[in-house]
């Protein structure tokens, strides 16, 4: 049987990822701050470099999601600092950890984010070959992205998928979006014109799986759907499939930073991304069209 070991296993995207490996048969493990008397869950500490040894040794796979959440909180100096951190230094400790202990690890698949490219809203679409952008989470994807890459250095293929907004019912955007919409009181963003390079959670777990299964793959991908929407379409498109119609105004730019401080870009910007890469690979969406999207995980959350 084959061992995946995933970190940031009790997130968003890791809760769902586990579940469908477990359905395709495979055997989980996931790494956790705290102690626990679950033989499938091994303890890390990444401030003081230290993760079981059994975890890394009997990996045939690592999927590395651990990262603070960057829409959690203001981005104050020490919560960017938190930000780089979560991500750097975990990945930094993985692969001390599996050059020491398990070089001959099948495949490093890890996540970063399409905010490579910078929060930039234009027409240009940006593909895995375009110059990484100059803000903040561009630093934070490029820092990210080398330390992933080192695992090709010691001959592990490598898989980092830069994801888009992931829609789910469990939580995330699309609980975000949808709340006030439910009471009335949705709007659009700004101008409202700003992209949302957007994948459904089903399709994003799928990639990773597809990682593991094909080993042609390596090297960085674009995790969004096929389909270009914008931050209006995508209201409206939520609105629709609840059954909701939006009243209100676009909410305002100045009262955004007001609320959110420079965290406010991640709303108010937004860039075309192609997924032309992964799907010329072979892989296969199951839920290209928004509409669809919608339907299937706003059937689970009215």
């Amino acid at each position: 049987m084959t061992n995946i070991l995933v970190t940031g296993g009790t997130g968003l995207i890791g809760k769902q990822l586990c579940l469908q490996l477990r359905e395709k048969g495979y055997n989980i493990f996931v790494l956790s701050r705290s102690y626990s008397n679950n033989p499938n869950t091994y303890y890390w500490n990444v401030e003081d470099g230290f993760i079981e040894p059994k975890a890394i040794e009997d990996a045939h796979f690592i999927i590395h999601l651990a990262g603070a959440s960057i829409a959690e909180s203001r981005w104050t100096k020490a919560r960017k600092r938190e930000l780089i951190n979560s991500r750097i230094k975990s990945t930094k400790l993985l692969f001390q950890k599996i050059r020491a202990l398990n070089p001959q690890l099948k495949g490093f698949i890890a996540a970063s984010g399409i905010g490579y490219y910078g929060a930039i809203t234009s027409e240009k679409i940006f593909t895995e070959n375009d110059a990484v952008g100059t803000d903040f989470l561009a630093t934070i994807c490029k820092l990210w992205e080398k330390e992933s890459m080192k695992f090709n250095t010691i001959n592990i293929r490598t898989v980092v998928l830069r994801t888009g907004i992931v829609l789910s019912k469990n939580g995330g955007a699309l609980e975000k979006i949808s709340k006030p919409i439910k009471l009335g009181l949705g709007s659009s963003l700004g101008t409202g014109n700003q992209h949302v390079p957007w994948i459904h959670i089903t399709d994003l777990c799928n990639m990773y799986i597809y990682a593991i299964e094909h080993s042609k793959l390596n090297g960085i991908y674009n995790a969004v759907s096929p389909e270009p929407t914008t931050n209006m379409e995508l209201t409206n498109s939520i609105a629709q499939s609840l059954h909701k119609k939006i009243r209100l105004p676009n909410t305002p730019n100045i009262v955004l930073k007001a609320l959110l401080g420079k965290m406010a870009v991640i709303l108010l910007e937004g860039s075309r991304v192609s997924s032309e890469k992964i799907t010329a690979s072979g892989f296969k969406f199951k839920y290209q069209n928004l509409k669809e999207a919608l339907n299937n995980l706003n059937t689970h959350t009215q």
